[in-house]
C-alpha cells in the first residue's frame, strides 16, 4: 500500500505504470486507425527489458496471455490511454497556437512530447518527475540518437514536497503564461495533497495560463475493497494498481479553478471517445482499470 514517503524507480510501485502505459500506447498505435501515435513509447520498452520488451515485438503471440492484449481490459484500457493522449496532445499545439511558449509537464514519466511534437519547437518545456525516471527517459532517448525538439529542462522533484522554488530555480517565470500538463497524476497523491497542487498551479500562473488535468471519480468502495483484497491474495497479480491509488473523495478540477478566476471546459473520456468513432467493451467490475466512464479530461484557462 502506499505512504507519505514511499519510494520508487521507473520499474517499481507507481514509476511501473509508466511502463504500463507506454506499452499501451505501443499497442494502441498498432490499430487501423490509430487516435494517437506514439513512435517512441516502444523504445522505453525495450530499454526496459523482460516482458515490456516482448510487448513491444511486433509478434503478438509472444505476449497473447498479457493483460493488455484482453479483449475486455485491454482494449479499454489501450482506447483509454490513447483518448488521453490525443487530447493532451491537441491541448499542446492549441496552447502554442496561443502563443504559450512555457510549459510544464508534472509527474512527466515517459510523456516524450518533447520530442515528438514539432509545435514545442521554440518553447521551453519543463520535466517534473523523481530523478530515476528523468535519467532514464534521458539515457534512452539519447542512446537512440533523439534530442528534444524544444529546450528541455528535467527538474528532479518528488510532488508531495515543495516544488515551485526549484521549478523557479531552473528558469521558469511565473509572470509569464504558461501550459501546465496533469496527465495520469491525481489518483496517486491524497486529495490533499491535490488541493495544494492545484492551489501551487494557481498561484504560479499568469494571466492566460491554462492547464490540462486528467481525473478519475472514485470507485464504488467495495469494488474498490474488493480489487485491494484481489492483489494481495494473488501473489503473481498482473496489477497492484489498486494499491497504488487514493481512492478518496476529492475536490473537482473543473469547479476548484472555475471558483478561482478561471474559465474550465470539462469533457468525458468516454464521451470523448464516442465522438471520435471509438466505442468501448464494457468492463466488468473489478477487472482492475476504473474504466473510461470515471475518467474527465478537464482544460482550465486563466481569464
Amino acid at each position: 500500500m502506499r505512504s507519505d514517503s514511499d519510494d520508487w524507480d521507473i520499474t517499481t510501485s507507481v514509476g511501473s505504470t509508466a511502463l504500463f502505459v507506454a506499452a499501451a500506447r505501443t499497442l494502441a498505435e498498432q490499430d487501423e486507425e490509430p487516435l494517437a501515435v506514439d513512435p517512441l513509447a516502444e523504445l522505453f520498452l525495450r530499454a526496459a527489458g523482460g516482458e515490456w520488451a516482448l510487448l513491444a515485438d511486433p509478434d503478438p503471440e509472444l505476449t497473447r496471455d498479457h493483460i493488455l492484449r484482453s479483449p475486455d481490459f485491454g482494449t479499454s484500457f489501450r482506447a483509454h490511454i490513447a483518448g488521453r493522449t490525443r487530447y493532451f496532445d491537441d491541448y499542446l499545439r492549441a496552447a502554442r497556437e496561443a502563443g504559450i511558449a512555457q510549459v510544464v509537464i508534472l509527474a512527466a514519466g515517459l510523456d516524450a512530447r518533447v520530442y515528438r511534437l514539432p509545435c514545442l519547437a521554440g518553447a521551453v518545456v519543463y520535466e517534473l518527475d523523481r530523478s530515476h525516471v528523468l535519467d532514464f527517459k534521458r539515457e534512452t532517448l539519447a542512446e537512440a540518437g533523439i534530442e528534444p525538439l524544444a529546450d528541455r529542462r528535467e527538474v528532479a522533484v518528488d510532488l508531495r514536497d515543495e516544488w515551485l522554488d526549484v521549478l523557479r530555480d531552473n528558469g521558469f517565470d511565473p509572470g509569464a503564461p504558461t501550459a501546465w500538463l496533469v496527465e495520469g497524476l491525481l489518483i496517486y497523491i491524497t486529495p490533499e495533497a491535490q488541493d495544494q497542487l492545484f492551489a501551487t498551479l494557481d498561484a504560479a500562473s499568469a494571466a492566460g495560463s491554462r492547464a490540462a488535468i486528467e481525473q478519475m471519480t472514485p470507485l464504488p468502495r467495495e469494488e474498490y475493497t474488493e480489487m485491494v483484497e484481489s492483489e494481495q491474495a494473488d501473489d503473481e497479480a498482473k496489477s497492484d494498481w489498486a494499491r497504488l491509488i487514493y481512492n478518496d473523495p476529492r475536490s473537482d478540477a473543473a469547479q476548484w479553478f472555475s471558483e478561482r478566476g478561471w474559465d474550465a471546459e470539462r469533457t468525458g473520456l468516454a464521451d470523448y471517445l464516442r465522438a471520435a468513432g471509438r466505442p468501448l467493451p464494457v468492463v466488468e467490475a473489478g477487472a482492475g482499470h476504473v474504466g473510461a466512464p470515471l475518467v474527465n479530461l478537464v482544460t482550465v484557462v486563466r481569464r
